[in-house]
């Protein structure tokens, strides 16, 4: 047993933790869970854990269910909640079938295929999100939505609820390893906007995959409804999850040139042209409920044509500019997601095939737009 193992083992024993949550993510982005007690972990690190895949929405067909979670010890965090005074702990999982091949259904999986391609190849892809989501008082269907506050963009509030749960939020991520860069008041009433510091791709699946039951869980606990509905109001902004993306070759940003237009390099340029190119396909994966398509509508800064610009922050692949000095941090934004979607597996995959026909190249980079067409599909 690796170094890593044995220290999850030896944790577990000297924290007295009394459950341990195995999670794993299904094909609409819903977290998942099963508990163990400490005394099955040893045997789940070697041989997994088994379960019934065919109860799992888009996971096995009937006649082929079974599948076996296998912890991934780099993942396990103590929760920094107590849940009715026992001390539980969580760690991903990774899926394969009973003969130890990854299986397919498993997001994670697709994810670190993909890396794994991308690594082969010299790269290394870096992400980070943007998540916003509301407050609401409770989530009584049969009365209105009643939001905590009443602020606009970067508002100061007072010491009001939404301030301390955004507080309370951001300690608990902390105590989990999650570095938080920045967190504000987002444009809607009630609406709340937390940003991760950058991080390779997986990990940062799993961070977002983490936020969101915690910023849910520390909304409950002060008895408040934290939600990442993309449109749950029809007279505001909506809620999404812009992402910034980062290739690195070696050491190097491999999207910066300075010898290109905009600092972005004929990488770069192929890799936006592949977002454009698959983005509807891309909009499928990570937008899949109705609702989405009532955020991304004309007449907000939500995307709702298959564009590219420098400034434009309805577009949707944003190039943004970089800060004097640091002209090498040259990045891609990506503006589509709902900030409930499955993390990342529905970019990385198109955005690392190479483009056919009009998308091929951007050769007019930043100033001639590509020739809008409908985002939904």
């Amino acid at each position: 047993m690796d170094r890593q193992k044995e220290y999850v083992l030896r944790t577990v024993e000297e924290r007295g933790v009394r459950f341990v949550r195995l999670w794993f993510t299904d094909v609409l982005g819903q977290l998942k869970s099963f508990a163990i007690s400490p005394a099955e972990l040893e045997g789940a690190f070697e041989e997994g854990m088994q379960f019934d895949g065919s109860a799992i929405d888009g996971f096995s067909r009937i006649q082929e269910s079974d599948v076996l979670a296998r912890p991934d010890a780099a993942t396990f965090e103590i929760l920094p909640w107590d849940a009715k005074g026992e001390t539980s702990a969580r760690i991903f999982c990774d899926l394969t079938t009973l003969s130890g091949q990854p299986f397919a259904g498993d997001p994670r999986q697709v994810l670190r295929r993909n890396l794994d391609v991308a690594r082969e190849k010299g790269y290394s892809f870096f992400v980070a999100p943007e998540v916003e989501f509301f407050y609401f008082k409770d989530n009584d269907p049969s009365k209105p939505l009643e939001g905590l506050d009443t602020g606009s963009y970067f508002d100061l509030t007072t010491a009001d609820v939404s301030s301390d749960l955004r507080r309370r939020t951001i300690h608990h991520l902390e105590a989990l390893g999650i570095p938080v860069e920045y967190s504000f008041h987002e444009d809607s009433p009630s609406q709340h906007e937390i940003d991760l510091r950058h991080t390779d791709a997986l990990t940062m699946a799993d961070n977002v995959m983490t936020l969101r039951l915690v910023v849910k869980e520390t909304a409950l606990s002060q008895g408040v409804h934290a939600t990442f509905m993309p449109k749950p109001l029809g007279d505001v902004q909506g809620s999404g999850m812009h992402t910034h993306l980062s290739l690195f070759e070696g050491e190097g940003n491999a999207f910066h040139d300075p010898a290109e237009p905009y600092l972005l390099s004929k990488t770069g340029q192929a890799f936006v042209a592949g977002l454009l190119h698959h983005a509807a396909e891309i909009t499928a994966v990570t937008n899949q409920l109705v609702n989405s398509y009532k955020r991304l509508i004309v007449g907000t800064e939500a995307p709702t044509s298959i564009t590219w610009a420098r400034n434009h922050r309805s577009a949707l692949v944003r190039v943004p500019e970089t800060r004097a000095g640091k002209e090498e941090a040259v990045r891609i934004e990506y503006r589509s997601p709902r900030p409930g979607a499955q993390p990342l597996p529905g970019l990385l995959p198109a955005a690392g095939r190479r483009p056919q026909g009009r998308h091929r190249g951007l050769h007019a980079a930043g100033r001639g737009h590509v020739v809008p067409r409908l985002l939904a599909p």
